[in-house]
């Protein structure tokens, strides 16, 4: 499983990759309005598929289905945690199976 920290940049990175006409429309761009580019395109890219960012991340990170399940519910008990609720009721309030 990809560490927490490199999942953005490892999703950024085969994002790029399946896109080659975005590749070639930033190609210009120094390398922070590359990245900046590459991040709004992929935002899009969730949101045309009715996705948060961060599930789109973890769909192109996940080399399988089981490794998809454990990193969405790592995600969903660290927000969780943070709103101070047990993961089971955090769950069934979000309707969220697990």
């Amino acid at each position: 499983m990809i560490p927490k920290e490199q999942r953005i940049d490892v999703a950024l990175e085969k994002y790029l990759a399946a896109t080659p006409s975005l590749q070639e429309e930033i190609s210009a761009l120094d390398a922070t309005e590359q990245k900046q580019q590459a991040q709004w395109a992929f935002e899009d890219e969730a949101e045309s598929r009715g996705l948060e960012p961060w599930e789109l991340v973890l769909e192109l990170v996940a080399e399988t289905p089981q490794e998809l399940k454990a990193m969405r519910l790592e995600v969903h008990q660290e927000v969780a945690e943070a709103l101070g609720m047990e993961l089971q009721d955090y769950l069934e309030l979000n309707e969220i199976d697990d």
